[in-house]
């Protein structure tokens, strides 16, 4: 049977221990490298989609998902330091929980990478928008969202922005660590200046009610948990720092305090933005004529936003670019202006990021015999993955194109969240079935911290829109006609070959890319 078929943990050891990398990173390092991989572009982009969902209630929705981070993060570091090996959770269940279940957290990654970077290009799309419209450029709205709003067709810049970054990476062009470090420096600086711009303008009037939609919603997706479930995306690349666990001095102490560090300085920065821009231009959500709660990016949502921009007013949850939106209502348009700027040269490395980790799950995957090996082969002149980046790169640019950015967010939340939760698993199956393995990390109160992360990937997976929660699903099934058509016969497990193709020198980069000085995976510095 598939479930006994797993990598073998000292295989996979032996091929980490080639490696050889040097325990390099303390606790400040782990938690620049969070803070880095984890600030991106939920917080530039679905502002507005959770304030539509929460009202001023979305500062509790940051608080409740980083919560849900915090737990699965540290869970996430004992297996990380136990299986070393550059992959993701698609190797640490494979070698814990066996091949059917690895094929199916390696297909939701596939899911969760790939529709992240089309939300991240949707997300640039707005604010590419926005600056031309402000330089007394408007587009038409047919070229610039997709066939779910009034007058749409397709998001061209959407489109064409993940089309240029799928080229770039075809033909080998890579982002080095410190070009990485200069865009994580001008996103820090872009959300710092609008919260200095904008709490001092504070009006306590605009968080009254604080909570119009309550803490769940009268539908599903809404309310301030359902807010969290969306906005889980704007945390997504916490899990860097438990990949580091391998390169850390005293991981037992200094992972933790990585983890809990940044995801505790990106709470504080989401929560002010959030306070910025719920105080000064307010953030109560619309609703239709007979007070229905409208859903973000539905066509009953874009005709309201429609009819109140017609009347000369742009609410907040109608933004698609709601940081520099909020700065230019207020009297700072040219800094406002600057923060869309910020954000259109910070978000294309994000859409790369996500690229990279797709691909890399792909690759390995490949590499298995769990897909057609041929998706693996290697450009005679670019040395690139050439096929698995086409692949991906015409299905994001094609979902970019006609969904809206919280729709594809919520989706991408959807498989991530099941990899957390597998990972989860692990850790408390490795505990019994293993307890004497080395671990140079162990989780803390594991078996209530591992716990608290299934049961909050699971709520906040619960309160997914309906469709976004079905999508998981059918994708799994879509998942097991594949895995029983072609991998259960072509595994190269089942075939006795046990190899770990995730440190090849050949594969994709690593989906978060080192800080500058920091060792990449082929063990040679950025």
């Amino acid at each position: 049977m598939s479930f006994a078929r797993i990598k073998p943990l000292d295989a996979i050891l032996a091929t980490a221990e080639k490696k050889s990398l040097t325990r390099t990173l303390g606790a400040v390092q782990l938690t620049l490298l969070g803070v880095g991989a984890i600030i991106g572009t939920g917080i530039f982009v679905l502002t507005s989609e959770a304030a539509q969902k929460a009202g001023p209630g979305m500062m509790w929705s940051f608080v409740i998902a980083a919560l849900v981070c915090a737990v699965a993060a540290l869970c996430y570091s004992e297996i990380a330091s136990m299986v070393p090996v550059s992959g993701s959770a698609y190797t640490y269940t494979y070698a814990v929980m066996g091949e059917l279940l690895a094929w199916m957290v390696g297909w939701a990654l596939i899911l969760e990478y790939a529709v992240a970077a089309s939300a991240v290009s949707v997300g640039w799309s707005g604010y590419f928008v926005g600056l031309l419209a402000n330089a007394g450029i408007e587009l038409p709205v047919a070229l610039t969202v997709g066939t779910y709003a009034p007058g749409g067709f397709i998001n061209l810049p959407a489109l064409v922005i993940a089309l240029l970054v799928t080229m770039l990476l075809m033909i080998g062009t890579t982002e080095s660590a410190r070009v990485n470090a200069i865009l994580v420096a001008i996103k820090v600086t872009a959300l710092s200046v609008f919260v200095v711009l904008t709490v001092p303008m504070l009006q306590g009037q605009n968080f009254d009610p604080m909570m119009p939609n309550g803490w769940f919603g009268s539908e599903r997706g809404f309310g301030a948990v359902g807010a969290a479930a969306s906005i889980f995306f704007a945390y997504v690349g916490f899990d860097a720092v438990s990949t580091a666990a391998e390169e850390t001095k005293n991981p037992q102490r200094n992972v933790p305090i990585g983890l809990i560090g940044s995801l505790g300085i990106c709470t504080v920065f989401y929560v002010l933005v959030a306070a910025g821009a719920i105080g000064t231009l307010g953030a109560q959500p619309i609703t239709g004529p007979a007070g229905e709660l409208l859903a973000p990016g539905s066509t009953p949502f874009a005709e309201r936003c429609q009819s109140l921009a017609a009347m000369g007013s742009e609410p907040l949850v109608c933004s698609k670019e709601a940081l520099a939106h909020v700065l230019r209502e207020i009297g700072h348009p040219a800094i406002g202006n600057l923060i869309g700027l910020a954000a259109f040269l910070a978000l294309p490395s994000v859409i790369l990021i996500m690229l990279f980790g797709q691909t890399r799950i792909f690759f390995v995957m490949a590499r298995d015999g769990l897909l057609p090996e041929k998706l693996a082969s290697i450009h005679p002149r670019w040395k690139t993955p050439h096929i698995v980046t086409m692949i991906t790169g015409v299905a994001v640019a094609f979902f970019a194109a006609f969904l809206p950015v919280g729709k594809l967010a919520d989706i991408s939340n959807s498989g991530t969240l099941f990899a957390f939760f597998m990972v989860a698993l692990a850790v408390m199956i490795l505990r019994r079935t293993q307890p004497d393995r080395p671990r140079p990390f162990r989780t803390p109160l594991v078996w209530v911290v591992a716990p608290l992360a299934i049961l909050g990937t699971l709520g906040l997976f619960w309160n997914l829109p309906f469709d976004a929660k079905l999508v998981l699903p059918v994708w799994g099934a879509i998942g097991l006609v594949v895995y029983f058509a072609y991998g259960f016969r072509m595994s190269h497990v089942a075939r006795g070959l046990v190899e770990i193709h995730e440190d090849d020198a050949d594969a994709p980069p690593m989906p978060v890319p080192p800080m500058p000085g920091a060792h990449t995976p082929g063990g040679k510095d950025a």
